[in-house]
């Protein structure tokens, strides 16, 4: 792991924390999507070299809602950038972490990710990213 790539948080209403982060920042945020497969619409900020990711449900069965209505809004997870996801997630398993999603899928801001289940983690979940090439 190279370094901290972003630090994920779950909100009720996007456009809301857009607004808090922006006054915050002092920028509006760089980039949002829709990631489908997640069921969850995101959005990045940069502050300085550091980038925060807010997360907001698409719909109730998606981790963001599940994690929402357990906890409530807050700190989602923390991503680390790695250079080869496939061998980080090798090295973590042998090294006896549970890996959610043993093959990486794409997520959002153009990253390969995936995850370490936070009971292994001291109770974070830990987000694998990887760039992909163009």
């Amino acid at each position: 792991m190279r370094k901290i790539e972003h630090i994920g948080i779950a909100v009720k209403d996007l456009e809301v924390s857009n607004a808090l982060f922006e006054k915050l920042f002092g920028a509006p945020a760089y980039k949002q999507e829709e990631v489908e497969s997640e069921g969850v619409k995101t959005s990045f900020f940069r502050n300085g070299p550091n980038k925060i990711e807010l997360l907001e449900a698409t719909n109730p069965e998606s981790p963001i809602a599940k994690f929402l209505e357990k906890k409530g809004e807050g700190i989602h997870h923390i991503a680390f950038d790695v250079e080869d996801i496939v061998s980080e997630i090798k090295r973590l398993q042998d090294e006896g972490f549970i890996v959610l999603n043993e093959n990486p899928k794409k997520g959002a801001d153009n990253k390969l990710v995936a995850f370490l289940h936070p009971k292994g983690t001291n109770g974070v979940l830990i987000e694998l990213c990887q760039e992909i090439a163009d």
